[in-house]
């Protein structure tokens, strides 16, 4: 399904043009969307629109397409040790799964501080690392 920011920023490019509802409306169903909502278009098709949408606008003159925002780099290093790596990886294999939404490290790290207390991965004791592994396997196993 498209993302809410997907969704945003196809209405607002429709906005930008001044495109009629009716011709938005012909847009989605017709190939290669077929779709009656912009919000039961899947990721890839929506970007596929995006993309449409915006060279439109651009050869019309309404809008600016911009480079993405760049992010901050993060001060922290990752923690790579064996365990460290071994609880990335279960997690990644949780989300691949659909068991776990957000694969970021932020919420890794919120689960791993539910678990054993510890707010980083470095700073797991080895036992309490065991610990989070032996869940997070569990968890696979459902």
């Amino acid at each position: 399904m498209a993302t809410p920011a997907q969704i945003k920023k196809i209405h607002a490019l429709k906005g930008a043009m001044g495109m009629e509802e009716t011709e938005y409306r012909k847009l989605l169903a017709d190939p290669p969307f077929k779709v009656k909502s912009s919000t039961k278009l899947s990721t890839p098709k929506a970007d596929e629109l995006i993309k449409d949408l915006e060279e439109k606008a651009v050869a019309m003159g309404v809008w600016e397409k911009r480079k993405p925002a760049r992010r901050a780099k993060t001060a922290t290093k990752l923690a790579d040790d064996e365990q460290s790596k071994l609880i990335r990886y279960l997690w990644f294999q949780l989300h691949e799964t659909g068991k776990v939404k957000n694969p970021a490290e932020s919420a890794l790290l919120a689960y791993v501080k539910r678990m054993s207390g510890v707010a980083r991965l470095e700073w797991l004791e080895v036992k309490k690392a065991s610990k989070v592994i032996e869940a997070m396997k569990k968890w696979l196993g459902r």
